[in-house]
């Protein structure tokens, strides 16, 4: 490990206004504008969800593909913090400062999925909880994590403030919150499978098994890994700094490995509940399969030699996969394949489809944002550029 890779975070610098901040802009502006008429006018104003689809495009992406898209920083603190690999620590700022925006934003757009928005409020009062309830689990693990990840994240302000002795202080109990930061999301992300499991028979064969849980709880781990993967590279390419390929070619390699767990318990399943000639079927439910785990198989042609991690692009390339597969394994679980009986359609209107835009948008611009101004990213010179000749 060289010292450059240990070298303390520091603020990139630069200015916020150029292409990517104005797009990210103007989408998140389309947003709140979308958002303020369906608060006022109700959901059927703005979507598409009716009886038969309660759970539209919101609600999957923002519970379901939003959160699991946020468990990088879960990731590295499994790494680092239990596993007790430090050579990871320059990746846990960046991971968990995704982690952050993806469960915060995710947590206030459920808010808007709510019938009655104006009682969202009962989430959080002893006298509604409903402990019984899968979906109790999932919101209290969400909202606690949110809670837990912003106290995890605070040295980074406090450093930016010079607070040091609040910094110290701060660290002596980290620890606690940082075992919180590994427990809360592996049961909430577990928790999502199940609440496909009471779903029953209007989930799909291939989809529909006991062992949901387990199964979104593996595919949460390799997202993380695939999302560090993908925001590493992007972010070297967006700040002209050098990929961190020593780590990211061992933490590959953890990734594969967590792939092929869930692989094999993914097929294992389907071939004990004797469901597997669903998948051979000429339908778009069985292309829909294949495409979804042709992503996820596509890493080990990708970087499943050493040499082939050492090279940015495949890492790039492996990563997209990595999360094209997540997001397909959610989608056709909860949308796709769902099957509430006959007569009953759904697809995204236009303006979910801007709201969700509008949600990665104000991820990315908070990316940036913090990034630019707090110390997050590793000291690091810029790349050269080549002479122009």
């Amino acid at each position: 490990m060289s010292a450059q890779q240990h070298a303390a975070p520091e603020p990139i610098g630069g200015s916020l206004f150029n292409a990517t901040t104005l797009v990210c802009g103007v989408l998140i502006a389309v947003m709140a504008t979308i958002i303020v008429v369906r608060l006022f006018f109700g959901l059927a104003s703005t979507t598409n969800v009716n009886d038969g689809y309660s759970w539209g495009l919101w609600v999957v992406v923002d519970v379901f593909i939003g959160s699991a898209l946020a468990c990088g920083g879960f990731c590295m603190a499994l790494l680092v913090y239990i596993f007790n690999k430090g050579k990871y620590h320059p990746l846990v700022r960046p991971a968990l400062l995704g982690s952050l925006f993806g469960y915060t934003l995710a947590g206030a757009a459920i808010t808007f999925d709510l019938g009655r928005w104006w009682n969202f409020w009962h989430i959080f009062w002893p006298g509604y909880f409903n402990v019984n309830s899968v979906m109790f689990e999932v919101a209290a693990c969400i909202t606690l994590y949110i809670i837990v990840m912003w106290i995890e994240f605070s040295p980074v302000f406090l450093e930016k403030l010079g607070l040091r002795d609040a910094r110290r202080k701060l660290e002596k109990v980290l620890y606690i919150f940082i075992a919180l930061g590994v427990v809360l999301p592996m049961m909430h992300q577990a928790s999502l499978g199940t609440m496909l499991v009471v779903m029953g028979g209007q989930v799909h064969p291939l989809w529909q098994t006991p062992v949901l849980p387990l199964l979104y709880l593996l595919s949460a781990i390799t997202l993380g890994y695939g999302v560090i993967l993908f925001e590493s590279c992007v972010a070297a390419s967006a700040y002209r700094r050098q990929v961190e390929v020593p780590l990211l070619n061992p933490m590959a390699r953890v990734m594969l490995g967590t792939m092929a767990v869930f692989l094999v318990v993914r097929f294992a399943d389907i071939l004990w509940r004797g469901v597997i000639g669903e998948a051979f079927k000429p339908t778009y439910i069985a292309l829909t399969f294949w495409v979804e785990n042709g992503c996820l198989i596509a890493p080990f042609l990708l970087i499943g030699t050493t040499e082939a991690r050492r090279n940015p692009a495949r890492l790039f390339l492996a990563g997209i996969a990595v999360m094209l597969s997540g997001i397909l394994l959610r989608l056709n679980g909860f949308l796709i394949t769902f099957d509430t009986g006959p007569g009953w359609r759904y697809f995204p209107s236009v303006p979910e489809l801007l709201v969700t835009l509008g949600i990665f948008a104000a991820e990315v611009f908070g990316y940036i944002y913090i990034t630019r101004r707090f110390p997050v990213l590793p000291r690091e010179e810029p790349y050269a550029q080549p002479a122009r000749s």
